[in-house]
């Protein structure tokens, strides 16, 4: 009986017959309807999806004249940066890098972020972040947009003034914590404002609010009032919006945008408030499971996102990457992974970028 090379979702690899990954297949939608309350994919596309995870091929690709535009986050410092699993640790400015993917490796956008990759240590150097982006579009031609991180965990204590949630649930101030939260959230959005229109002033292409919501639901409220501030101000500005995680924590648990609590939002729900709000592309995330196959995480990615890209009115770039996406938590993902979500996510779910 055939079996195919499958990778897992911590990217060891396995062996599986065809039976075996439709039944992955199936069972990953499943859970992504049961999880999300997304439509089932038909019969076509899970055939489809199982025609991509069985093809002989390393690298896999769309056909022709379906490619999409490349985002991404924090591309820059990748040369520079080492951690010891990823970066290539090469003594290289944030200029040299970004040259680099522009004129060497052809990336479609690119961005330009401070090393802490947070709104909040972005404020104090506003003068240099600006002065660097105005020499950049000097030298580059593709779109460079500015990424940052909302990160609101920053201002809590001890990096910020507001007492921490987690610290006050501990001590049941319920009330207190969600105050806090609230007022984190607020002065997050203003600092939004503040940053953003600086940049946009200096020539910025547009701005990556990356990984949105990973302090949880004040941290999107947070997020979204700051680019509604920034969409007043600027009506021209360029605005992505990346999320963290597929649904929203509900840390405050009660915190409203729009009338609506958006603590346990999935992205087919986020991406209509970050419409609303002046978002020009939403990129949703679908948590990928270490345990399950690829087969299983890139149909339930592929189901959540194709409900995304239906209720969307504004292009929709998935994050693809480690640990998201249907792709491996790897911080070096199996390019055969990588490529296979990628075609299914284009090909099947309909997404305008990645």
């Amino acid at each position: 009986m055939t079996e195919y090379m499958i990778n897992m979702g911590d990217g060891s690899r396995v062996f599986m017959t065809k039976e075996q990954i439709v039944s992955d297949i199936q069972a990953g939608i499943g859970n992504a309807v049961d999880c999300t309350g997304v439509a089932e994919l038909n019969a076509n596309e899970i055939e489809f999806i199982c025609e991509i995870m069985c093809d002989k091929n390393r690298v896999v690709g769309v056909e022709p004249g379906n490619e999409v535009v490349m985002t991404e986050d924090f591309g820059g410092n990748r040369f520079g940066i080492d951690s010891g699993t990823c970066g290539n640790g090469v003594e290289l400015g944030r200029r040299e890098s970004s040259l680099i993917f522009e004129k060497a490796w052809s990336m479609d956008t690119f961005e330009l972020g401070h090393t802490d990759y947070s709104i909040k240590a972005v404020k104090p150097i506003i003068a240099h972040e600006m002065q660097t982006m105005e020499q950049m579009q000097f030298l580059m031609t593709v779109p460079l947009l500015y990424g940052t991180m909302p990160n609101m965990g920053l201002y809590y204590i001890p990096d910020g003034p507001y007492g921490n949630p987690a610290d006050l649930m501990r001590e049941f101030k319920i009330e207190e914590a969600m105050v806090a939260a609230e007022a984190a959230a607020d002065h997050l959005a203003r600092d939004i404002k503040f940053v953003s229109v600086k940049l946009q002033e200096a020539g910025s292409d547009g701005f990556d609010f990356d990984t949105t919501a990973s302090a949880g639901d004040a941290d999107f409220v947070g997020t979204l009032k700051g680019v509604a501030e920034l969409r007043k101000e600027r009506p021209e500005a360029n605005i992505m919006m990346g999320m963290a995680g597929e649904n929203i924590l509900g840390i405050h648990g009660s915190i409203e945008y729009d009338g609506k609590a958006v603590a346990g939002m999935y992205p087919h729900e986020q991406v209509v408030l970050a419409e609303k709000v002046g978002v020009n592309v939403f990129g949703p995330v679908v948590n990928t499971n270490t345990g399950r196959s690829t087969a299983w995480n890139i149909a339930r990615a592929v189901a959540i996102t194709k409900e995304c890209v239906k209720k969307s009115n504004i292009p929709i770039h998935p994050n693809m990457g480690m640990g998201v996406g249907g792709i491996p938590m790897s911080e070096t993902p199996p390019i055969e992974a990588a490529t296979r979500a990628s075609k299914a996510m284009i090909e099947i779910a309909k997404a305008d970028g990645i």
